[in-house]
Protein backbone atom coordinates (compact mmCIF):
# COMPACT_ATOMS: atom_id res chain seq x y z
CA UNK A 1 0.00 0.00 0.00
CA UNK A 2 0.89 3.73 -0.33
CA UNK A 3 3.38 5.08 2.27
CA UNK A 4 2.21 7.95 4.40
CA UNK A 5 4.84 9.63 2.39
CA UNK A 6 3.58 9.35 -0.59
CA UNK A 7 -0.11 8.90 0.42
CA UNK A 8 -1.38 12.34 -1.27
CA UNK A 9 0.78 11.90 -4.57
CA UNK A 10 0.50 10.30 -7.84
CA UNK A 11 2.81 10.49 -10.80
CA UNK A 12 2.27 9.30 -14.29
CA UNK A 13 4.83 8.55 -16.89
CA UNK A 14 4.31 8.38 -20.59
CA UNK A 15 7.18 7.19 -23.18
CA UNK A 16 6.94 6.01 -26.52
CA UNK A 17 9.32 3.23 -26.76
CA UNK A 18 10.74 3.28 -30.68
CA UNK A 19 9.81 -0.49 -31.17
CA UNK A 20 9.66 0.71 -34.50
CA UNK A 21 13.54 1.04 -34.79
CA UNK A 22 14.95 -2.65 -34.52
CA UNK A 23 18.20 -1.60 -33.69
CA UNK A 24 19.45 -2.44 -30.16
CA UNK A 25 16.10 -3.37 -29.41
CA UNK A 26 17.29 -5.08 -26.78
CA UNK A 27 19.02 -3.11 -24.52
CA UNK A 28 17.18 0.11 -25.50
CA UNK A 29 13.80 -1.55 -23.88
CA UNK A 30 16.15 -2.96 -20.92
CA UNK A 31 16.99 0.92 -20.85
CA UNK A 32 13.73 1.96 -20.93
CA UNK A 33 12.74 -0.61 -18.09
CA UNK A 34 15.50 0.87 -15.88
CA UNK A 35 13.70 4.58 -16.27
CA UNK A 36 10.54 3.15 -15.62
CA UNK A 37 11.26 1.18 -12.24
CA UNK A 38 13.58 3.81 -11.30
CA UNK A 39 10.75 6.64 -11.50
CA UNK A 40 8.38 4.51 -9.70
CA UNK A 41 5.36 5.99 -10.84
CA UNK A 42 1.63 4.70 -10.28
CA UNK A 43 0.74 4.98 -14.08
CA UNK A 44 2.64 4.11 -17.00
CA UNK A 45 1.55 4.63 -20.67
CA UNK A 46 3.83 3.34 -23.41
CA UNK A 47 3.74 3.62 -27.01
CA UNK A 48 5.74 1.48 -29.59
CA UNK A 49 5.68 -1.53 -27.38
CA UNK A 50 6.17 -4.75 -30.14
CA UNK A 51 6.54 -8.48 -30.31
CA UNK A 52 10.23 -8.11 -29.17
CA UNK A 53 9.93 -5.99 -26.30
CA UNK A 54 6.69 -7.05 -24.61
CA UNK A 55 8.41 -10.07 -23.20
CA UNK A 56 10.90 -7.91 -21.70
CA UNK A 57 8.59 -5.41 -20.17
CA UNK A 58 6.62 -8.56 -18.40
CA UNK A 59 9.32 -9.83 -16.86
CA UNK A 60 10.87 -6.45 -15.29
CA UNK A 61 7.08 -4.61 -14.89
CA UNK A 62 4.99 -7.45 -13.93
CA UNK A 63 5.89 -7.97 -10.26
CA UNK A 64 5.42 -4.56 -9.66
CA UNK A 65 2.52 -3.43 -12.11
CA UNK A 66 -0.70 -4.48 -14.06
CA UNK A 67 -0.75 -4.56 -18.34
CA UNK A 68 -3.23 -3.98 -20.17
CA UNK A 69 -2.17 -4.15 -24.14
CA UNK A 70 -3.92 -1.45 -26.81
CA UNK A 71 -4.27 -4.34 -29.21
CA UNK A 72 -6.35 -7.47 -29.41
CA UNK A 73 -4.38 -10.69 -29.05
CA UNK A 74 -5.63 -11.95 -32.12
CA UNK A 75 -3.83 -8.97 -34.26
CA UNK A 76 -0.57 -8.94 -32.62
CA UNK A 77 2.15 -10.36 -35.05
CA UNK A 78 5.65 -10.22 -35.89
CA UNK A 79 5.40 -6.69 -37.13
CA UNK A 80 2.60 -5.15 -34.79
CA UNK A 81 3.26 -2.48 -32.59
CA UNK A 82 0.80 -1.60 -29.81
CA UNK A 83 0.43 0.83 -26.59
CA UNK A 84 0.43 -0.48 -22.91
CA UNK A 85 -1.26 1.23 -19.56
CA UNK A 86 0.74 -0.31 -17.01
CA UNK A 87 -0.79 0.57 -13.51
CA UNK A 88 1.38 -0.40 -10.28
CA UNK A 89 -0.46 -2.89 -8.08
CA UNK A 90 -0.07 -1.69 -4.46
CA UNK A 91 -2.27 1.36 -4.52
CA UNK A 92 -4.48 0.52 -7.28
CA UNK A 93 -7.52 -1.19 -8.57
CA UNK A 94 -7.97 -2.49 -12.17
CA UNK A 95 -11.67 -2.02 -12.90
CA UNK A 96 -12.31 -2.36 -16.76
CA UNK A 97 -10.05 -2.07 -20.34
CA UNK A 98 -11.36 -1.31 -23.09
CA UNK A 99 -9.72 -0.66 -26.80
CA UNK A 100 -11.91 1.75 -28.64
CA UNK A 101 -10.91 1.84 -32.50
CA UNK A 102 -10.36 4.79 -35.01
CA UNK A 103 -12.57 3.60 -37.73
CA UNK A 104 -11.03 5.61 -40.80
CA UNK A 105 -7.05 4.72 -39.16
CA UNK A 106 -5.01 3.54 -41.99
CA UNK A 107 -1.83 2.53 -38.95
CA UNK A 108 -4.08 0.37 -37.19
CA UNK A 109 -3.99 3.13 -34.69
CA UNK A 110 -6.93 2.86 -31.28
CA UNK A 111 -7.51 4.57 -28.17
CA UNK A 112 -6.98 2.14 -25.26
CA UNK A 113 -8.93 2.89 -22.29
CA UNK A 114 -8.40 1.74 -18.13
CA UNK A 115 -10.83 2.18 -15.82
CA UNK A 116 -9.29 2.20 -12.07
CA UNK A 117 -8.94 3.45 -8.23
CA UNK A 118 -5.78 4.70 -7.78
CA UNK A 119 -5.15 5.61 -4.02
CA UNK A 120 -8.88 5.92 -3.95
CA UNK A 121 -9.50 8.11 -6.27
CA UNK A 122 -11.39 6.96 -9.58
CA UNK A 123 -9.42 7.67 -12.70
CA UNK A 124 -9.87 6.95 -16.07
CA UNK A 125 -6.86 6.44 -18.39
CA UNK A 126 -6.45 7.14 -21.67
CA UNK A 127 -3.53 6.25 -24.46
CA UNK A 128 -2.95 6.66 -28.27
CA UNK A 129 -0.38 7.18 -30.47
CA UNK A 130 -2.21 9.28 -33.07
CA UNK A 131 -1.46 8.81 -36.80
CA UNK A 132 2.19 9.57 -37.55
CA UNK A 133 3.41 11.74 -40.38
CA UNK A 134 2.68 15.43 -41.63
CA UNK A 135 0.51 14.02 -44.47
CA UNK A 136 -2.21 12.29 -42.21
CA UNK A 137 -2.88 15.57 -40.67
CA UNK A 138 -6.53 15.05 -41.05
CA UNK A 139 -6.82 11.56 -39.22
CA UNK A 140 -4.65 12.49 -36.57
CA UNK A 141 -7.25 15.71 -35.97
CA UNK A 142 -9.73 13.23 -36.08
CA UNK A 143 -8.59 11.05 -34.15
CA UNK A 144 -7.48 13.59 -31.32
CA UNK A 145 -11.27 14.76 -31.52
CA UNK A 146 -12.81 11.24 -30.64
CA UNK A 147 -10.04 11.30 -27.25
CA UNK A 148 -11.10 14.41 -26.48
CA UNK A 149 -14.88 13.38 -26.77
CA UNK A 150 -14.41 10.23 -25.27
CA UNK A 151 -12.83 12.69 -22.33
CA UNK A 152 -15.57 14.60 -22.15
CA UNK A 153 -18.13 11.73 -21.94
CA UNK A 154 -16.33 9.95 -18.76
CA UNK A 155 -18.24 10.33 -15.87
CA UNK A 156 -17.84 13.56 -14.15
CA UNK A 157 -16.25 11.66 -10.62
CA UNK A 158 -13.87 10.38 -12.52
CA UNK A 159 -10.51 11.93 -13.22
CA UNK A 160 -9.67 11.50 -16.61
CA UNK A 161 -6.19 11.63 -18.04
CA UNK A 162 -5.01 10.87 -21.30
CA UNK A 163 -1.71 10.87 -22.88
CA UNK A 164 0.86 9.93 -25.24
CA UNK A 165 2.86 10.11 -28.89
CA UNK A 166 0.17 12.30 -30.26
CA UNK A 167 2.45 13.45 -32.90
CA UNK A 168 0.80 16.70 -32.87
CA UNK A 169 2.36 20.00 -34.36
CA UNK A 170 0.65 23.01 -32.62
CA UNK A 171 -1.24 24.68 -35.97
CA UNK A 172 -3.44 21.22 -36.09
CA UNK A 173 -4.60 21.56 -32.18
CA UNK A 174 -5.49 25.08 -33.58
CA UNK A 175 -7.83 23.71 -35.97
CA UNK A 176 -9.90 21.68 -33.85
CA UNK A 177 -12.93 23.08 -32.59
CA UNK A 178 -14.29 20.22 -30.31
CA UNK A 179 -11.70 20.92 -27.24
CA UNK A 180 -13.62 20.61 -24.03
CA UNK A 181 -13.11 23.83 -22.04
CA UNK A 182 -12.40 21.88 -18.69
CA UNK A 183 -9.32 19.62 -20.67
CA UNK A 184 -6.38 21.06 -19.86
CA UNK A 185 -2.93 20.57 -21.35
CA UNK A 186 0.12 19.28 -18.24
CA UNK A 187 2.86 20.98 -19.83
CA UNK A 188 1.12 24.73 -20.20
CA UNK A 189 -0.74 24.08 -17.08
CA UNK A 190 2.37 23.82 -14.87
CA UNK A 191 4.06 26.59 -16.80
CA UNK A 192 5.20 26.01 -20.22
CA UNK A 193 8.44 25.23 -18.85
CA UNK A 194 10.85 26.45 -22.26
CA UNK A 195 13.99 23.18 -20.65
CA UNK A 196 10.26 20.26 -21.00
CA UNK A 197 9.22 21.45 -24.21
CA UNK A 198 10.32 19.53 -26.52
CA UNK A 199 9.78 15.28 -26.00
CA UNK A 200 11.05 14.47 -29.81
CA UNK A 201 14.25 16.93 -29.74
CA UNK A 202 17.04 15.47 -32.80
CA UNK A 203 19.06 18.37 -31.69
CA UNK A 204 20.21 16.40 -28.62
CA UNK A 205 18.99 12.98 -29.31
CA UNK A 206 20.50 11.11 -32.29
CA UNK A 207 19.10 7.95 -32.41
CA UNK A 208 17.57 9.23 -35.43
CA UNK A 209 18.97 12.07 -37.90
CA UNK A 210 16.76 14.00 -40.66
CA UNK A 211 18.78 14.66 -43.93
CA UNK A 212 18.11 18.44 -43.34
CA UNK A 213 20.06 21.85 -42.21
CA UNK A 214 18.54 21.44 -39.28
CA UNK A 215 17.19 18.90 -36.82
CA UNK A 216 13.85 19.03 -35.53
CA UNK A 217 12.83 19.75 -32.22
CA UNK A 218 8.86 18.67 -31.27
CA UNK A 219 6.12 18.41 -28.81
CA UNK A 220 4.59 15.09 -30.20
CA UNK A 221 4.17 13.73 -26.84
CA UNK A 222 1.43 15.75 -24.68
CA UNK A 223 -0.81 14.82 -21.28
CA UNK A 224 -4.09 15.86 -20.64
CA UNK A 225 -6.22 16.01 -18.22
CA UNK A 226 -10.15 16.55 -17.35
CA UNK A 227 -10.52 16.72 -13.74
CA UNK A 228 -13.18 15.77 -11.87
CA UNK A 229 -16.47 17.16 -10.06
CA UNK A 230 -15.28 17.89 -6.81
CA UNK A 231 -11.72 17.91 -8.35
CA UNK A 232 -9.55 15.00 -7.23
CA UNK A 233 -6.19 15.71 -8.66
CA UNK A 234 -4.05 18.89 -9.21
CA UNK A 235 -1.17 18.86 -11.50
CA UNK A 236 2.35 20.32 -10.02
CA UNK A 237 5.43 19.27 -12.31
CA UNK A 238 6.16 18.01 -15.66
CA UNK A 239 9.43 17.10 -16.34
CA UNK A 240 11.03 14.86 -18.66
CA UNK A 241 12.62 11.31 -17.87
CA UNK A 242 15.26 9.08 -20.39
CA UNK A 243 17.31 11.52 -21.85
CA UNK A 244 20.60 9.67 -20.43
CA UNK A 245 22.82 7.63 -22.83
CA UNK A 246 23.06 3.38 -22.10
CA UNK A 247 26.66 2.36 -21.38
CA UNK A 248 25.24 -0.61 -23.39
CA UNK A 249 25.23 0.51 -26.90
CA UNK A 250 25.80 4.53 -26.67
CA UNK A 251 22.17 5.17 -27.74
CA UNK A 252 18.86 6.73 -25.99
CA UNK A 253 16.57 4.33 -24.86
CA UNK A 254 14.22 5.73 -27.04
CA UNK A 255 13.69 8.74 -29.70
CA UNK A 256 11.42 10.46 -27.54
CA UNK A 257 12.23 11.49 -24.11
CA UNK A 258 9.46 9.93 -21.69
CA UNK A 259 7.25 12.50 -19.59
CA UNK A 260 6.88 12.26 -15.89
CA UNK A 261 3.77 14.38 -14.66
CA UNK A 262 3.10 14.68 -10.92
CA UNK A 263 -0.05 15.61 -9.41
CA UNK A 264 -1.34 16.02 -5.98
CA UNK A 265 -4.16 14.13 -4.70
CA UNK A 266 -6.70 16.52 -3.44
CA UNK A 267 -9.68 16.56 0.07
CA UNK A 268 -7.53 13.34 1.56
CA UNK A 269 -6.38 13.08 5.07
CA UNK A 270 -3.01 11.33 5.56
CA UNK A 271 -2.75 7.89 6.36
CA UNK A 272 -1.73 8.55 9.45
CA UNK A 273 -4.08 10.72 10.37
CA UNK A 274 -5.58 11.00 13.83
CA UNK A 275 -10.22 10.28 14.11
Amino acid sequence: MATARNANKLRLLCYNLDGLDDEDIVPRTEGACRVLLHENPEVILLQEVVTESLPILRARCMPDYDIHLGLEGKRRGPTSYFTAILVRKDCSSVERATIIPFPTTRQSRTLLEVECQIKSVPVTLLTSHLESLRECSSERKNQLSQAFSRMKSADIKRVVLFGGDLNLRDYELSDIAAIPEDVVDIWEYTGKDPRTEFTWDLRINDNKQIDTRYQPRCRFDRIYMRNSDPPLLSPVKFELTGNWRLRTCGRFPSDHWGILCHFDILNKEPENSKE
